[in-house]
């Protein structure tokens, strides 16, 4: 976003909406349950019409099931492209609030403060939600990421990067909420759950720790690149895997997952516990990046 432009805040009511909608689809929108699936997709989908971009869905099959990644496209003239993607699916059967309705959330929200504030960015930006990251089929063909980041490849020289939201919504100020999984960076990141990290590969560095940066600018909630492979395990849990795995340059934007949520991929990642105002603060900094890479 150029300097001489408005800034609009994160709208946190509108997300609350988001998080509250996804979460009380019944049963759990998880790959067994195509209906759940749908009603989410569908409701990501009229969220997008709403705004002036150019909406799509890609369609694929697994197991003779038909699954959608929704797309919104700004820009689409342009031959340059920067993609925001954010998974919609949920672990078994839980309710996902953290994982992931609040990045999807996030998502939608970054798509709506584009469309408010419509930078001249001078490239696409493809705002993507994405079926089937959880397992089965987690690290296969068939997650929606994966089918995104290989129609990419016709178009590998115009790929500025990606950027994934997972679980954007666990903060806490108390002592001890944070686990560190190195002793070494024990010395380096808080032990209270506060911040949120920008996880890269160590090679691409550079951009990982320029969206940091850009993050940081608009954003109260601290940043932390993390680009260490002895955390890879770790650091490729989510759809910016893909990516990677196909050569474009990625990242996640991440409130550290079960390091600090102890209800990850529980029954218990829900409404109330999501910080609200620390995720508008999260969005207000991605907003800030996915607009100011080049």
């Amino acid at each position: 976003m150029k300097n001489n432009e408005a800034f609009i805040s994160a709208d946190t009511e509108r997300m609350y909406r988001d998080v509250e909608f996804l979460t009380s689809v019944y049963p759990p929108r998880n790959h067994k349950n195509h209906e759940s699936l749908e009603e989410a997709a569908s409701y990501i989908e009229a969220e997008f019409q709403k705004l002036d971009c150019v909406p799509e869905n890609q369609y694929w099959e697994v197991n003779g099931n038909r699954y959608r990644n929704v797309i919104a496209s700004f820009n689409p003239e342009s031959k340059k492209r920067l993609i925001v993607g954010a998974h919609y699916d949920v672990f078994g059967d839980t309710p996902g609030a953290d994982d992931n309705a609040s990045a999807v959330a996030g998502l939608l929200e970054c798509a709506r403060l584009f469309d408010a504030r419509r930078p001249d960015i001078g490239y696409r930006l493809d705002f993507v939600a994405y079926c089937l990251e959880e397992p089965p089929f987690f690290r296969t063909p068939d997650m929606g990421s994966a089918v995104h980041a290989r129609s990419l490849l016709p178009f590998r020289n115009d790929i500025l990067g990606m950027i994934c939201l997972d679980m954007i919504g666990c903060f806490s100020d108390e002592p001890g909420s944070q686990d560190i999984p190195l002793k070494d960076l024990q010395k380096i990141f808080p032990d209270t759950g506060n911040f949120i990290i920008v996880a890269g590969r160590s090679h691409q560095k550079g951009f990982a720790e320029k969206v940091t940066g850009l993050i940081s600018e608009k954003c109260s909630v601290p940043a932390f690149t993390v680009t260490d492979p002895r955390l890879n395990s770790l650091l490729e849990l989510s759809d910016h895997l893909n990516y990677w795995n196909y050569g474009f340059n990625a990242v996640m934007i991440n409130d550290t997952a079960m390091l600090r949520n102890k209800n990850y991929h529980l029954d218990g990642d829900t409404i109330e516990k999501l910080n609200f105002a620390r995720m508008s603060e999260v969005v207000n900094g991605c907003c800030h990046a996915i607009t100011s890479l080049i």
